[in-house]
């Protein structure tokens, strides 16, 4: 498992609809046609996948695509649920737009491909699931499927959105989506314009090792969402290189102040020294759980979180 998704981890205003196909007797398409907008065509990192119509047996298999689908008003039959603590059930950015359904559960760290196949899906999304080719052959034999649109780059949440809004043929639904939590990053830095020109180390603690978080983890959306630079690839940190956390900022990601600090060279930093570190979550809280989701339910819970303690280290530098 690559790094981006070793560690994944404000209530969004979001009604959960009837199932998508339902619609008013007038609406309905003839016998046998399909519904307005179908089929449609989504391009991946394997090729292309049609959905001849209207999904309304939707699994997802990918780490944060449940999110996703909860969030343009789909529940999901089935979902991939690989942080056991943050569950559906249990998300408090997701269990509004849950509105008390349980998904059935589809793997954890693997997928369950025969579980996948029980629940007769006519459509299953893992936009961000790392699967490799062996795994979308298996699951394309069960019903049309969505894999992620590039094999090494984390694909940003507005992209994501997109492309599940479209197989699932909401894509208007989608750009409100997207257009409403991008209002919130724009309301986030308008009140803190001190982000500005700033960058961020976002420092990963976990097992014992610090990782700097690069554009190629999706947990670095948030903050380059409020202005702030971040690293252009995720890199491992020894003791001796952890003077290298010298950014005008910074965040640090998996373990709680006094666990970060029992270790004598990052106690010793400049920015630790001058107050220039926002502790934004231990590896099992909500928090950490938001930003490792990266959805238009999770962030804004992470924003709500997250921007003060931001707002408290550039306010000194």
């Amino acid at each position: 498992m690559t790094l981006r998704v070793r560690f994944a981890a404000a209530l969004a205003a979001v009604l959960a609809l009837l199932l998508a196909g339902c619609g008013s007797g007038g609406d309905e398409p003839a016998p046998g046609a399909a519904a307005p907008g179908f089929p449609v065509t989504v391009d991946h990192a394997f090729g292309r996948t049609t959905v001849p119509d209207r999904p309304a047996r939707v699994v997802t298999v990918g780490y944060n695509d449940a999110d996703h689908v909860l969030a343009l008003g789909t529940v999901p039959v089935g979902v991939r649920d690989f942080i056991g603590a943050f569950d559906e059930t249990t998300r408090p950015w997701a269990m509004q737009a849950l509105n008390g359904a349980r998904p059935e559960q589809v793997g954890g760290n693997e997928i369950d491909i025969e579980k996948v196949a029980s629940l007769q899906p006519d459509l299953v999304l893992g936009v961000y699931s790392d699967m490799d080719r062996a795994t979308y052959d298996r699951l394309s034999q069960i019903a049309p499927t969505v894999a992620d649109p590039s094999e090494t780059a984390a694909t940003p949440w507005q992209e994501q959105t997109r492309i599940t809004a479209r197989a699932l043929g909401v894509p208007d639904r989608g750009e409100q989506v997207v257009g409403d939590v991008e209002r919130r990053f724009a309301d986030a830095r308008a009140a803190n314009p001190q982000f500005a020109g700033k960058n961020v180390d976002l420092a990963l603690v976990t097992s014992g090792e610090f990782y700097v978080l690069g554009q190629d983890d999706a947990r670095t959306q948030l903050f380059s969402g409020l202005g702030l630079g971040v690293d252009p690839t995720t890199q491992t940190l020894s003791s001796e290189q952890l003077g290298q956390l010298d950014a005008q900022g910074v965040a640090v990601l998996g373990v709680p102040p006094q666990t970060a600090l029992a270790n004598p060279v990052f106690a010793n930093l400049p920015a630790v020294r001058e107050s220039r570190v926002a502790y934004v979550g231990d590896e099992a809280s909500p928090v950490a759980g938001a930003l490792g989701f990266v959805s238009p339910l999770s962030l804004p819970y992470a924003l709500d979180q997250i921007t003060p303690e931001l707002a408290r280290v550039y306010g000194t530098t």
